[in-house]
C-alpha cells in the first residue's frame, strides 16, 4: 500500500459543517480580573492558557474576534486581561452595561457583520455571560460552540449545570485544542505547521500546570 503523505481535498470551506477558518467567528466575553477573581470550577492559569490559544488560533488563520467587557464604561470594573489584550492588537473591546452579550446591539452587530453562523464562543462566568447569549444565539439559528476548557463559573455546579443547560438547547462544546485541530484538518496541508507552533508552545506549559496542579 502506497504511503499516505498527500492531503485529502479541502471541502468547500464555508459550507463545511464542522468548523474552518472560513465560516466562524471567534466571541470571548468579559475576561476582566472581578471575574477571574470569582471564579473557583478551575485556576486563572488554566483559562489563560486556552483563551490565548484561541486567540493565536483565530489570528494563525484569520478569523475575525468579537471582543466585550462589562462594566467599564460605568467605571465599576477594569478591562480585558492585558494578557489577551497582547494577543489581538486591533481588536477593539466592545463594553456593555448589561450580562447578556447578545442584548447589546454593538456586540450584536458584530457578530452580524461577520457573516458567519457558526460562533464559537467564551466567557467569565460560564453560567451568565456565556451562557446567556449562548441560548439567545441559538434561538437565532446560530451554531454555537462554547469553549469548555477557556471558562469557569463560580463554583463547579454552576459551570457544569450551565454547560448541560446550553448542550440541551442544542451548543456543540468544544475545547481549545480541539478547535485547532477542526481547522487544521490535515497534517499534510502546508499551513498544518501554524497548528504545530501554536501546540509546540502549548503543551510545555499545560505540563507546568498539570506538574503544578493548576
Amino acid at each position: 500500500m502506497p504511503k499516505k503523505t498527500s492531503p485529502e481535498p479541502v471541502r468547500d470551506q464555508r459550507e463545511d459543517h464542522l468548523l474552518t477558518p472560513e465560516n466562524c467567528v471567534l466571541a470571548l466575553i468579559d475576561y476582566q480580573p472581578e471575574q477571574y477573581g470569582t471564579v473557583t470550577s478551575t485556576t486563572r492559569e488554566r483559562i489563560d492558557l486556552n483563551v490565548v490559544a484561541l486567540c493565536r488560533l483565530a489570528t494563525e488563520y484569520g478569523i475575525p474576534v468579537v471582543l466585550s467587557t462589562v462594566g467599564v464604561d460605568k467605571g465599576v470594573n477594569q478591562g480585558t486581561a492585558q494578557v489577551i489584550k497582547d494577543e489581538l492588537p486591533g481588536v477593539k473591546e466592545i463594553d456593555r452595561s448589561g450580562v447578556n452579550a447578545w442584548e447589546d446591539a454593538e456586540f450584536r452587530q458584530a457578530i452580524e457583520s461577520s457573516g458567519r453562523r457558526k460562533v464559537v464562543m467564551a466567557g467569565l462566568w460560564t453560567e451568565v455571560c456565556l451562557t446567556f447569549p449562548t441560548l439567545d444565539m441559538l434561538s437565532e439559528g446560530y451554531e454555537v460552540y462554547p469553549v469548555a476548557d477557556a471558562v469557569g463559573g463560580i463554583s463547579q455546579v454552576a459551570h457544569d449545570s450551565a454547560f448541560e443547560r446550553m448542550i440541551a438547547a442544542g451548543a456543540q462544546p468544544v475545547t481549545a485544542i480541539s478547535f485547532g485541530g477542526e481547522l487544521m484538518r490535515n497534517w499534510a496541508r502546508g499551513e498544518s505547521d501554524k497548528l504545530r507552533k501554536i501546540m509546540r508552545w502549548y503543551f510545555p506549559l499545560k505540563h507546568e500546570l498539570d506538574s503544578a496542579g493548576k
